[in-house]
């Protein structure tokens, strides 16, 4: 069987380049426009999807593409892209440097390569399939805790439709169960932050393979694992995303089962009870 090609160093190159664009429209802070009630857009993204499909057709004009801003190549390939241009776009609206260009490349439906690039810190997060994950080019590992009150975890919530979006309440469990809950809001990047050991654990509702393909990935070839809220394999179409070092995730699993079934819930602080307190 021939070997598959290496990808990783043309990847990098371009989510680099699709970096350096990000910023210069960073720093002059760009025109914000709206996909739906709240979902945003800028052309930072659309320049940044169109560098990037750009420089794929260019080395691979064969490849099948899918981005995020709308980009759908079908050539019948065995190869597919998964492109987020901008990861974090909200973040980036409101000049929060939190973002990343997110490349993810599957084979006969296997995830085989991926960067993440993060701009503002210069951090490329990189893995081939059975190669092993690194940040800039020094490998990464998960972390060794095992003690779910130890850890500190991430998560993320909807642009849109929050108020249809139970995740308030898994937030509020998480929170009570570990050390501590963050919400950065950027998928790839938090996944990358779990392979790299600086979380623990994150779980997110309804994400896009565009947001996953990549950090997932990377995140299992830092030994890491995911799957869905149940226990079952991750798949790029899969609406729930639990991730974590692999030594936790059974007791995250655990929490997730009691969630929904409602068993040994806290409930949520009154607001009434709050006023009548205070001083």
């Amino acid at each position: 069987m021939p070997e598959r090609p290496q990808f990783v160093p043309a990847m990098a190159e371009i989510a680099r380049e699709a970096g350096a664009l990000l910023m210069g429209y960073f720093h002059r802070r760009v025109k914000v426009e709206y996909k739906g009630d709240v979902d945003l857009v800028t052309e930072a993204d659309r320049a940044s999807e169109a560098l990037i499909t750009r420089r794929i057709r260019e080395r691979w004009p064969e490849h099948n593409i899918m981005g995020e801003e709308g980009t759908r190549t079908e050539q019948g390939s065995e190869y597919r892209w998964y492109v987020d241009p901008l990861d974090g776009t909200t973040n980036f609206a409101h000049a929060y440097p939190v973002f990343c260009v997110s490349l993810g490349l599957e084979h006969k439906d296997e995830r085989v390569a991926a960067v993440v690039f993060d701009p503002t810190r210069d951090e490329m997060f990189t893995a081939e399939k059975g190669g092993g994950a690194f940040l800039n080019g020094q490998p990464i590992r998960v972390s060794v805790v095992s003690d779910l009150g130890e850890c500190l975890v991430a998560t993320g919530f909807p642009s849109h439709k929050r108020h249809k979006n139970p995740n308030i309440f898994f937030y509020h469990q998480i929170t009570l169960k570990t050390h501590g809950v963050r919400r950065a809001g950027s998928a790839a990047l938090d996944l990358c932050n779990v392979a790299s050991g600086r979380f623990d654990g994150f779980w997110e509702f309804n994400l896009n393979p565009w947001d996953t393909a990549a950090g997932v990935l990377i995140l299992e070839e830092a030994g890491g694992r995911v799957t869905r809220f149940d226990g079952q394999p991750f798949r790029i179409d899969s609406q729930e995303t639990l991730a974590s070092n692999g030594r936790v995730h059974e007791a995250l699993l655990k929490e997730f089962q009691a969630i929904f079934s409602r068993e040994g819930l806290e409930e949520l602080p009154s607001v009434a009870e709050y006023v009548k307190a205070r001083k």
